[in-house]
This record gives C-alpha cells, structure tokens and sequence, in this order.
C-alpha cells in the first residue's frame, strides 16, 4: 500500500469551499476523460482558486451538476438558462449550469511536475486551436480512441 487514503469529493467539499472562500487554493488529481488531451487521469493535476464570477470565457470551472456528479468542463458560453460547459474530450455541450453550481476554477496545471498557468501564452493557445476544431472534434476524438485500442 502506498499510504495514502482515497476520500470522496462529497466528503471534502466542505473543506474545499472553506479554503477557497478563503483565498486559498487546493490541488486535485485528475479523474476521468472528459478534458482529454489538455487534463489526463493519474498524470496531471489542477490547482483550483475561487471562481471569479461571472466565468470569464474559457474559464475551467470545477462544479457540481444538480445530479450531486463533480465536473471539471471548460465554459464555452452562455445561454437564458446559464453557462454552457463542455468538456475538450466532449463535442455534446451541457447547458444550464449556473454561478450555484460553481465550486471554483482551474488556476494552474500540473504535468509531470511542471506547473503552468491557464493565462499562459502556451495555454491560450492550446485553447484557441481546439475551439477551432470543435466542428472536428468528434471526428478527431473517434479517431484517437481507435488508434489507442
């Protein structure tokens, strides 16, 4: 065993909006696929801060959906019924997230020990790029999963 103790985002919660709400940060590890290629499982993780709100364009929020589910999806707009959220993995976009479902937001990425900001030039572009491609993206996406098998 390496020591270490797995615990519930549900169970932590409380200590993560306490150290936001005071100009804190906390650090997660990655779970899941969903912002492949920027954010992978068990190599990267984030560093989250307060969200500043109203999300600013881009931003990556860590919310929670009505359902109870914890997501980490990047914001790609706005509608009558809120943010519009996706993630860099997805091409199906969520729509009616609001500020009450915001926990905080993406700050900083850590990979492989090197830790960048989401203000980056480097980032910025990153984001550029696949927002261009998002009529692509579920072509490209079929693809990769195809060529990782």
């Amino acid at each position: 065993m390496d020591g270490k103790k797995r615990v519930k985002l549900e169970e932590l919660l409380p200590v993560i909006e306490e150290k936001l709400s005071g100009g804190g940060t906390v650090v997660l590890p990655i779970t899941g696929t969903s912002m492949l290629p920027l954010l992978v499982a068990g190599r990267d993780k984030v560093t989250l801060k307060s969200a500043d709100l109203p999300l600013k364009k881009d931003a990556i929020p860590f919310y929670r959906r009505n359902d109870g589910k914890f997501v980490l999806h990047r914001k790609v707009g706005e509608d009558e019924n809120g943010y519009v959220m996706c993630g860099d993995n997805q091409w199906v976009k969520e729509h009616g997230i609001t500020d009450k479902n915001i926990i905080g937001e993406v700050a900083f990425i850590t990979r492989k020990g090197k830790t960048f900001s989401v203000d980056s030039r480097r980032y910025r572009l990153y984001v550029k790029l696949w927002k261009f491609l998002f009529p692509v993206r579920k072509y490209i996406v079929k693809i990769r999963g195809k060529l990782g098998k």
